[in-house]
């Protein structure tokens, strides 16, 4: 059977998704928290898993040196890649991406909006007849409407408490966010039945 390779966006997206391959019995024979490794066997011998940034998990796919990918359904609206199967929801890492500001925000041309995702951001305003300069920030986007760097912000939420606390509130829904398995469009030509084999497992 071919060896197939699962790469897993960091962060919350690969503590979810283990503790999903946990329940179906798939499991890395070294802890991926606590190991400088990239790349982990585990105990079905024809799946290895890669841990990579989620931004470059479409990278590894559409390369075809990986077979298989698990990334937030945010990366791949940010990246608009497409050379790849978005195979399964796998209803992990729920959250929603949204506008948010002051109470009083409004929207209106040339805003300034911080936000880590420029190219959904400026997709979302152009399709309501406005542009918008954007400031692209990593963490604590926040702080750049509260600081009044920015009219809005642009943003992964989960709960809404970080907003609540620093007196922001969502002001637009843009997508429901969730993770979803993708494959490499090649792989699933080459080893669709290995691909099929494994989705069965996650489909239990």
């Amino acid at each position: 059977m071919k060896e197939l390779t699962l790469a897993i966006s960091k962060g919350r997206i690969l503590e979810e998704a283990l503790q999903l391959l946990s329940k179906i019995g798939v499991e890395c024979e070294e802890s991926p928290f606590n190991s400088r490794k990239l790349i982990f066997e585990t105990n079905l011998p024809y799946l290895k898993i890669i841990v990579v940034r989620a931004s470059d998990v479409p990278v590894y796919i559409e390369s075809g040196k990986v077979d298989m990918g698990i990334v937030g359904k945010d990366t791949l609206l940010e990246t608009e890649s497409n050379n790849h199967l978005r195979i399964l929801d796998l209803k992990i890492a729920i959250c929603k991406l949204i506008v948010a500001g002051k109470s009083n925000s409004k929207f209106f041309n040339n805003m300034k909006v911080a936000t880590k995702y420029p190219a959904i951001t400026k997709r979302f305003f152009h399709d309501k007849g406005l542009q918008c300069s954007v400031l692209k920030l990593y963490g604590s986007i926040e702080l750049a409407a509260v600081l009044d760097m920015t009219d809005v912000i642009v943003d992964l939420v989960e709960t809404g408490q970080t907003l609540k606390q620093n007196g922001l509130k969502e002001l637009a829904l843009i997508d429901k966010i969730s993770s979803m398995l993708i494959v490499n469009k090649s792989s699933y030509k080459l080893y669709r039945d290995e691909i099929n084999t494994f989705l069965t497992l996650l489909n239990k």
